[in-house]
């Protein structure tokens, strides 16, 4: 039997498991893990500047391409925790990471050793599972487990924690003859699958609630194919903005009291039947008012997770299954029922959609100085076309992209959707391009999400990683301070000062361009709408020449409010600007505007 370290026998693993790259930041406790790396060879290594971003690049490397599994490796003690926001984050939107720690050598766990901290205690609430390995022969089993549990079910991070000791002791450990476990994922039988279908042959006006679990499973062509055989509209949620195109004839927008459509809104309160594919009913869609969302219609709920059906209200039928199993029973269903006259003719309702998202739209069309943000969605759409991957995390940047730009495939909208931290952009975008290079990546941000992991921008110049950045500066938290505004107070929300460095940008404070140029990358501000649409251009540019990010900064208006519900209730949501009233005031929108 070879024998080797515990360390090169998980770098062994890692390789059989299919891994090929992984994000982190050597130090003492992980260094012979790193001795490893280098040694056995196949996994390459991008160096991160901060280990919680390292834990935002693997999500970022996980979510660009199915079958992936980002990995994130920091030192003990702090490192581990740095890296509990991104264990939170992916965990929160069902997306498997491994993080690998470093950790004091067992004989110390109990003796409050240097940077010494009880990290898998600590990261278990974030995790599917979280072990600190305390004998170097379970070091393989350990591993083949992570990648078990990463892969089955409901998908989910795991953390390993390995005393230095332990990866330095070596083990017997045959790497030619490992094998990872089958994945367990909850299956539909083909009885519950008729008696979810049963619902459409009494339903006149049905949706589709297509979830990101439809994306996880790999099966957005699945979905497409599904809609199209019964004829039924699909609201995507924000997790699975992309599983069908925006201009297909059967996508009817997405619903909620924030990353919402007036005409997707308008089509859900006129449905009467609804079938959730791989979603969670989250509160970002549903609101609060959840009567406002439920009463009329009737629920089938099908998700992966046995413990996610009810847990937001009570459905009218659930189904415990992976969402690709699922749809294709559905379609094989569907397709006898289709054959046989048995199913219903849902042709009007969805022409009635379509209705709507041609007439119920926003406005985007401003020519103000300062910039409208509406506009710079405008100028986006015009130049990045269908092939453009999309990289987000939380504010009223990501709030209005979801409300004005287009996605046309699957995990082409990179969202962080529920944990929602900021800084994770960044650091996002870099792993999912250093998945796909050849996909084009535009990242978007606010500055205080900008500002919050800058430094990783020196990552990717340094890997040469190279994206767009769009950036919209107001110099404010904009939508905290739209939040405050319910309390009526804007308080510690202002971002802005006189930079004594650049006078010439007034108070917006921050100077961005310096900072991004200064840690290696391109950077162009533009104060003028017209002009913005140029500066786009050049940035895809300047990307492919030098190969480094380019960061576009928009100057917006201080304060621009966002449509959105200020009850948390999506029968409600306020319009705050002047919506489209004829065609130039959307002129990218999905569909022309009919008046």
């Amino acid at each position: 039997m070879p024998r080797m370290t515990a360390a090169a026998a998980a770098v062994e693993i890692l390789k059989r498991e299919g891994v090929t790259q992984a994000f982190g930041v050597p130090g003492a406790a992980i260094n012979p893990f790193y001795r490893e790396l280098k040694n056995v060879g196949g996994v390459a290594h991008t160096l991160a500047r901060h280990v919680e971003g390292a834990s935002h690049m693997a999500e970022g490397y996980t979510r660009a391409q199915a079958g992936n599994i980002g990995v994130c490796i920091g030192t003990s003690g702090p490192a581990g925790t740095d890296m509990i926001t991104g264990l939170y984050s992916a965990i929160a939107d069902s997306i498997p990471i491994l993080c690998i720690t470093g950790q004091a050598p067992v004989s110390k766990l109990h003796k409050e050793d240097f940077q010494a901290v009880d990290i898998a205690t600590i990261a278990k609430p974030v995790t599917k599972a979280a072990t600190t390995v305390l004998e170097a022969a379970q070091v393989p089993g350990v591993f083949q487990q992570a990648f078990h549990l990463m892969r089955s079910g409901r998908p989910g991070p795991v953390l390993i924690d390995l005393p230095i000791d332990v990866q330095l002791t070596e083990i017997e450990f045959d790497p030619e003859t490992y094998e990872p476990l089958p994945v367990y994922k909850p299956s539909a039988t083909r009885a519950q699958a008729e008696k979810a279908l049963s619902f459409l042959l009494e339903a006149e006006r049905p949706l589709i609630v297509a979830g990101g679990g439809i994306i996880n499973a790999d099966a957005s062509d699945l979905l497409v194919e599904f809609a199209e055989l019964t004829n039924i509209p699909v609201i995507s949620t924000l997790m699975g903005w992309g599983t069908i195109p925006d201009d297909h004839e059967l996508a009817a927008g997405m619903v909620g009291v924030q990353t919402a459509h007036r005409y997707g809104n308008a089509t859900f309160l006129e449905s009467d039947t609804v079938i959730g594919i791989g979603n969670r009913w989250a509160n970002r869609h549903t609101g609060y008012n959840l009567e406002a969302y439920t009463k009329g219609r009737k629920f089938v709920h099908v998700d992966i997770e046995p413990t996610q059906l009810g847990k937001i209200f009570a459905p009218d039928y659930g189904i415990a299954s992976d969402a690709k199993v699922a749809l294709e029973l559905f379609i094989e269903i569907a397709k006898e029922w289709k054959a046989a006259g048995k199913l219903p003719d849902f042709s009007a309702w969805a022409a009635s959609a379509q209705e709507r998202k041609a007439t119920l739209q926003r406005r985007t069309h401003f020519d103000n100085i300062p910039m409208k943000p509406q506009r710079v969605y405008e100028e986006m759409n015009k130049a990045f076309g269908p092939e453009t991957r999309y990289v987000t995390t939380i504010g009223l940047s990501q709030i209005a992209a979801a409300q004005f730009l287009h996605v046309y495939k699957p995990r082409h909208w990179i969202n962080c959707g529920q944990a929602g931290p900021l800084g994770w952009t960044i650091p996002a975008a870099i792993g999912a391009a250093t998945a796909q290079p050849d996909v084009p990546v535009v990242a978007l941000s606010g500055d205080y999400d900008f500002q919050f992991m800058i430094e990783e921008l020196a990552v990717a110049a340094q890997h040469k990683v190279p994206y767009v950045h769009v950036l919209v500066n107001n110099a404010y938290l904009g939508l905290i301070r739209q939040a405050q505004g319910g309390l009526g107070i804007n308080f510690e929300v202002n971002l802005e000062f006189e930079n004594i460095n650049t006078p010439e940008i007034g108070v917006y404070g921050v100077d961005h361009v310096k900072v991004a140029e200064g840690l290696g990358v391109k950077a162009i501000r533009v104060t003028d709408p017209d002009k913005l649409g140029e500066a786009l251009e050049e940035a895809k540019k300047l990307a492919v020449e030098h190969q480094v990010p380019v960061v576009v900064e928009a100057i917006l208006e201080r304060i621009t409010n966002i449509a959105m519900s200020k009850t948390v209730d999506m029968s409600d949501v306020t319009e705050f600007e002047d919506l489209a009233t004829e065609p130039g005031h959307a002129p990218t929108a999905i569909k022309a505007l009919q008046v």
